[in-house]
């Protein structure tokens, strides 16, 4: 073993020592401070609860509201529940690094919901952090807000001699009105990421090069539900725009509605629902760099769903039913004939309720994902702007499980599958695009940016989710993933590890005065490809080439706290503490993540 593996062992070993450490002292003193509380305290929810794994949270606004409405603005219904309250505070790293980004680790609690507040927060690596939400009251039951989110960091700079820094911006204004017949939500949104490069491994320098890469995006989303009409339940509309630095454009428009379900008694205790839905989406995206690709990819997907109940029993038999409509052009390859394709997928689910306790459930289920480069850059903001776009198809997927609800206190579910796929969307890192002996050249090119790559094969999968309530003012959860992909064509799937694991804590003391939240987030090792240049000998005006196909980036843990102190009903201070064992590890081949992180700040609620 060479000296450069020692170390790195000797190294992860200490930070593994260190993170225990913190970890167990964070476990003792939120132990110590569940048991100074009054022991008889119990978890009393006010209603009967389906066992589904989910957080639980009960909230209060200005206006009554109804169960689960909207859907698509449940985070702006929720004032806490906001981008980066700490949602969206990326829980490993801020800046534009971690795959473990936009992990919720807040404190949440039964307590006061505050429709208006704003939050400001300072760290260091330059961490800037505001937030504001303002909603008021109109007349005829109308309700009018908006919503206001800021981050940025100055990045790596001990570890970078180029530009890391990265800035984030969210503004949305929304409309709500809770009538006597229906209720209606309208938001418009508009994001702004501005990031660079700075995954450089091809060259040693880059002088001035402009590394900047920046997202616009805005969007305009609509849901309209109709409380006892007889023929409709709900409408849907969203749509969404992208722009980014290099002239990648995409343009997404979906809608949908769903029927009432109709509902019948056909024999003694046999009761039959129906139920149908139809939706739609189209997408055209198109990029100006390298190959030029246009992507165009629409469907139609009708969901009709007959349910049978019978005493603890339920059986639940369904079928997709997609039109689906792909066209792919570039400059390698000319257009190709607009592709509509018909496709059915088989979808059914029994239940049986034994009681709270166990409840067993199995199915089968499938259908089309169309895949996006808005969607791509969430899960990789460093691709390149030349993209091929398609869609994911699930053939089928078998699952079954165990689900139950012990006494209100402990709350599980297990469940194992496995299914078929095609178009396995996943992500390789790209070579330099031309060999030239150079560093000249664009910010995409030194072999710091990925693409999309596909493939078929299958997927096998075991998850596990546990949540605990010991205390009224204590929520103790963890899951458990194990997801394993066999590739037809490849050896590895990138960026995808077999094991992921998180365990976290949420505390409240001091009559609620003192919010404390705890989590650790843990993966196995993740693989994927890089490639090593060298002056050609033969060449010298041109680079040698050569890949590593299955490049090991190494497991991750990071530990991760938060408080917040009330000192006023109106006035708190904040304290968060992300990647506590200041481990500097590859979200992306290449892209460090920030270290240790505190950042501190005050919130005021009105």
């Amino acid at each position: 073993m060479n000296t450069q593996n020692i170390n790195h062992l000797s190294y992860f070993k200490t930070s593994r020592k260190i993170g225990i450490r913190v970890f167990s002292l964070l476990f003792l003193g939120v132990s110590f401070f569940a048991n100074a509380q009054i022991k008889e305290e119990k978890l009393i929810l006010n209603r009967k609860r389906e066992p589904e794994v989910k957080k639980i949270e009960k909230k209060k606004s200005s206006v009554a509201t109804v169960k689960n409405y909207p859907p698509q603005s449940k985070k702006i219904e929720d004032s806490l529940n906001l981008k980066y309250q700490i949602k969206d505070v990326a829980a490993v790293s801020d800046f534009k690094t971690s795959t473990i980004e936009r992990t919720d680790i807040s404190p949440k609690f039964n307590t006061e919901n505050y429709r208006n507040f704003v939050r400001f927060g300072m760290g260091n690596f330059g961490k800037i952090l505001g937030d504001a939400n303002i909603s008021t009251q109109l007349e005829n039951n109308f309700e009018a807000g908006a919503d206001v989110h800021y981050l940025s960091t100055t990045g790596l700079k001990n570890l970078y001699d180029w530009d890391s820094n990265s800035s984030k911006a969210n503004i949305a204004a929304y409309l709500n009105h809770y009538g006597d017949k229906a209720r209606l939500n309208v938001t418009v949104e508009y994001d702004l990421d501005n990031y660079n490069y700075y995954g450089i491994y091809a060259f040693p320098t880059i002088g001035t090069t402009d590394l900047q890469q920046k997202v616009n995006q805005f969007g305009v989303r609509g849901y309209y539900e109709l409380y006892d009409d007889s023929t409709f339940r709900d409408f849907n509309l969203k749509t969404g725009f992208l722009s980014d630095h290099f002239g990648g454009r995409e343009t997404v428009i979906g809608a949908g509605f769903n029927l009432s379900k109709a509902e019948t008694k056909i024999y003694d205790e046999v009761n039959l629902t129906f139920d149908f839905g139809l939706n739609s989406m189209g997408q055209d995206s198109r990029f100006d760099l390298l190959n030029k690709n246009i992507n165009q990819n629409s469907m139609m997907d009708m969901v009709p769903q007959f349910s049978f109940n019978y005493q603890k029993a339920s059986l639940a038999i369904s079928s997709h039913f997609s039109l689906l409509n792909t066209k792919n052009e570039s400059t390698i390859f000319p257009a190709e004939a607009q592709k509509n394709r018909f496709h059915w997928f088989p979808k059914a689910e029994f239940l049986y309720n034994a009681q709270d306790a166990f409840k067993f459930y199995a199915g089968v289920d499938g259908g089309i994902k169309i895949n996006s480069y808005t969607e791509m850059l969430k899960e990789n903001p460093f691709l390149v702007s030349d993209q091929v776009i398609v869609p994911t198809k699930t053939k089928y997927k078998i699952y079954f499980g165990l689900k139950g609800d012990i006494e209100q206190q402990i709350k599980y579910d297990v469940s194992a599958g496995f299914g078929k796929m095609e178009n396995i969307l996943y992500y390789k890192a790209n070579s330099i695009f031309d060999d030239v002996f150079t560093q000249n050249r664009s910010a995409y090119n030194y072999a710091n940016v990925f693409s999309a790559t596909y493939d078929n094969g299958t997927v096998s999968d075991i998850k596990g989710s546990l949540q605990y309530f010991p205390l009224q003012n204590l929520a103790i959860e963890t899951q458990v993933n194990y997801t394993k992909y066999n590739l037809d064509n490849n050896e590895q799937i990138y960026y995808k590890p077999v094991f992921s694991a998180n365990i976290g804590a949420k505390y409240s003391m001091l009559n609620q005065k003192l919010l404390l939240g705890v989590k650790g987030i843990f993966y196995s090792d993740s693989y994927t490809n890089r490639y090593t240049l060298s002056q050609s000998i033969i060449d010298p005006t041109k680079y040698d080439v050569v890949e590593d196909k299955n490049y090991n980036l190494g497991g991750t843990a990071d530990i991760n706290i938060s408080a917040e102190y009330k000192v006023h009903p109106n006035f708190s201070i904040f304290v968060l503490g992300n990647n506590l064992l200041n481990s500097n590890y590859q979200s992306h081949l290449a892209y460090k993540v920030l270290g240790a992180q505190v950042t501190g700040g005050v919130k005021i609620v009105f």
